[in-house]
């Protein structure tokens, strides 16, 4: 494969820059096809960003001959339908994050990308930045000595929006869940990245706000490979904002935001306070899409699979299955029995 001609589906918000002119700009790669249903989006999105054919149909995209691979930029609910079309097809699938609702979805997706030998991405794109692949590499030189104990907090703000049109991620047929699965997941595939397999998960979702159905508060545990301990809450109530990240070793610790682009910290006893300053590229996902294009070409490994995404699809389904009573079915047609749900 000399280029690897992509067939996008879904134009929203991150894929005007985030993702979408990344496509374009990776060597080797050309952003050929875009679909959109709703009319007139997709014409309006390949007038801005040259892109030579538009759809609103996803099958018409996906068996467009010029299509090589496919990027599936749409909210969850339709990650596996779609991706089973392109693997129907024989091609190859980049899945926006999270990659399903919930793991059966994403072991739906893997069974079937493998039996026919096509290669499965997942959008975890904080694999490849140089900020986290800095910290990865402080940990595998030891200079923290043993990790001991990984902590996260996020918070931010109440969703203030009228309840009678809920954002799509706040509507669990298209997200899975709240927020925690729009945003947390990017955490807990960070730490799976940096120590391998999160371990031993035991956590608890409630609601607060009453705003919605779906979970605004989650807090969770865990053990790490080489029996670091860990926890992490999320809080959608809170009067600020916060994102920390805290490893902390036997010689050392280190200190950084998973969301934000300031200098990570990172102190070693008996040294200065040292900051790390890898700036986040202005296309976010680049790195990643240069791994994918890299692997399909033959030429090297991305780091973020069908398999790594599933694992963060368990975890989240391990620490939501009380609050939603079971997430192994279509658990989001029965709101009216999840025992979180608020009154």
């Amino acid at each position: 494969m000399k280029i690897v001609r992509w067939g996008m589906i879904g134009a929203g918000n991150v894929t005007e820059i985030k993702s979408g002119p990344a496509l374009q700009r990776v060597q080797h790669s050309s952003l050929v096809a875009v679909m959109q249903r709703t009319p007139g989006l997709a014409a309006d999105y390949a007038q801005r960003h040259g892109i030579a054919r538009h759809f609103e149909r996803a099958p018409d995209l996906i068996r467009d001959p010029e299509v090589d691979a496919v990027y599936i930029a749409t909210p969850p609910g339709s990650h596996a339908e779609l991706a089973l079309m392109a693997c129907e097809a024989g091609k190859p699938a980049y899945v926006e994050k999270p990659m399903g609702r919930h793991y059966p979805e994403c072991r739906l997706m893997i069974d079937a990308f493998s039996a026919r030998a096509i290669p499965l991405f997942v959008a975890y794109y904080r694999r490849s930045l140089p900020r986290f692949m800095a910290v990865k590499a402080i940990l595998a030189a030891k200079r923290l000595g043993s990790v001991t104990r990984v902590q996260y907090r996020y918070a931010k703000r109440p969703w203030q929006g009228d309840q009678r049109q809920l954002p799509w991620r706040l509507r669990a047929e298209h997200s899975g869940g709240g927020l925690f699965l729009d945003l947390g997941c990017h955490a807990l595939d960070l730490i799976d990245y940096l120590f391998g397999p999160i371990l031993q998960v035991e956590g608890t979702a409630a609601n607060l706000s009453g705003a919605y159905d779906v979970e605004d508060q989650v807090t969770m545990s865990f053990r790490l490979v080489g029996a670091a301990t860990g926890a992490a809450t999320w809080n959608f109530t809170a009067d600020r904002t916060e994102d920390v990240l805290e490893i902390t070793g036997t010689d050392g610790s280190m200190r950084m935001s998973v969301f934000g682009n300031e200098p990570i910290v990172v102190d070693v006893f008996g040294a200065p306070t040292e900051l790390i300053d890898r700036p986040n590229p202005v296309h976010i996902q680049e790195p990643l899409i240069r791994s994918i294009v890299d692997e399909l070409r033959g030429e090297g490994l991305c780091p973020s699979t069908g398999e790594s995404a599933a694992r963060t699809s368990r975890v989240t389904d391990t620490v939501l299955d009380e609050y939603y009573g079971g997430r192994a079915d279509a658990f989001w047609k029965r709101p009216e029995s999840w025992p979180g749900r608020p009154p």
